[in-house]
């Protein structure tokens, strides 16, 4: 029986992580967490497979950004891998506060690298963002770039740039050490239980109460020219990415584990069909509402699908199942 440490697992897409483990594979889970805003043990005490299979899963509370000590290391016991995806992750409090996200991404991950050094886990697999990678651009046909694996980083913002610093120490953890760290790249993840602050609840409580939705855009002469657009990614679909990287990913290489790209609007206009009400749109200007921001991200999926990899559930069936056990549980929009 394998044993894995999860960081961030009581997190959004650490309990999706979580519940997937448990359904697909007979390991024990050891979660480090500090429970911030972010962190919610009801995500995974809600999770219908918790009664039967809670028991493989142990909860160990550590912040991070101070090293692992003996005796955290002790609770932790033997692990078998490490999947490194506590993190701050909101662009906007970045924005407000840029320290936190050094301390939090690039010291953390060093502290958890650090401690791979010396348990030697059979791998180590870094949850990074493309974000790091910058805009996703137009190319002169108007066809958007999908960013490869290994395409230079221009962080847009101080949460993508100490995400792009932490992939830094992982590569240079395992050029110096050999530690056997993978990275692997997501997009704009979605799922049950998700922050309510995040585009996908405020898109359903706008479908559902008929509140206004402002989506981002670009505008020229007042008239708008393009919308914000992204890759989308139900959460359980990445777990079984890294569950697929820990058995077939390679040391020392990097992954895009991707989804669909689609825009804003697009999105919320299939949430509206599924709930069955209109949506009523107020369009921003990108760049001047939300600095800091990308228009535009994206991922080519080329080099995990020629693994053998796809996301097991399209989007439009990911949605569907999203937006119907929200609405049959309410509590969490």
């Amino acid at each position: 029986m394998k044993r894995i440490l999860l960081t961030g697992g009581a997190g959004f897409i650490g309990h999706h992580t979580v519940e997937h483990i448990l359904k697909k594979t007979d390991w024990e889970i050891v979660i480090l967490d500090r429970l911030t805003y972010a962190g919610n043990l009801n995500f995974l005490t809600d999770m219908v497979c918790w009664a039967t299979e809670g028991h493989r899963v142990k909860f160990v509370y550590h912040d991070f950004r101070a090293p692992i000590s003996e005796t955290t290391k002790e609770l932790i016991g033997p692990v078998d891998y490490v999947v490194h995806m506590g993190a701050e992750s909101h662009v906007d409090r970045s924005i407000e506060d840029p320290i936190p996200f050094a301390e939090s991404n690039v010291i953390g991950t060093v502290n958890l690298l650090n401690y791979a050094r010396e348990v030697k886990p059979d791998k180590f697999i870094y949850i990074s963002t493309d974000e790091v990678y910058g805009p996703a651009y137009r190319d002169e046909r108007g066809k958007l770039h999908l960013h490869k694996e290994g395409e230079a980083h221009k962080p847009s913002n101080p949460y993508s740039a100490s995400k792009s610093g932490a992939e830094a120490f992982c590569y240079a953890f395992w050029n110096t050490y050999r530690t056997p760290v993978i990275i692997s790249n997501t997009m704009n993840n979605f799922g049950e239980r998700q922050n309510r602050e995040k585009f996908l609840p405020r898109v359903m409580r706008a479908a559902i109460k008929g509140e206004t939705l402002t989506l981002h855009c670009k505008k020229v002469g007042g008239k708008v020219v393009d919308i914000s657009s992204r890759c989308w990614l139900h959460a359980r679909n990445h777990a079984d990415g890294i569950l697929f990287l820990l058995e077939h990913g390679v040391p020392g290489e990097r992954y895009n584990i991707t989804g669909e790209w689609a825009s804003v609007k697009d999105i919320a206009d299939k949430v509206a069909k599924i709930v069955g009400k209109p949506i009523t749109y107020k369009f921003e200007d990108f760049h001047s509402f939300r600095p800091g921001h990308d228009m535009h991200y994206g991922l080519d999926g080329t080099k995990m699908k020629n693994l053998g990899w796809t996301p097991p559930y399209s989007l439009d069936r990911s949605l569907e199942t999203v937006v119907k056990w929200t609405i049959d549980h309410p509590i969490w929009l």
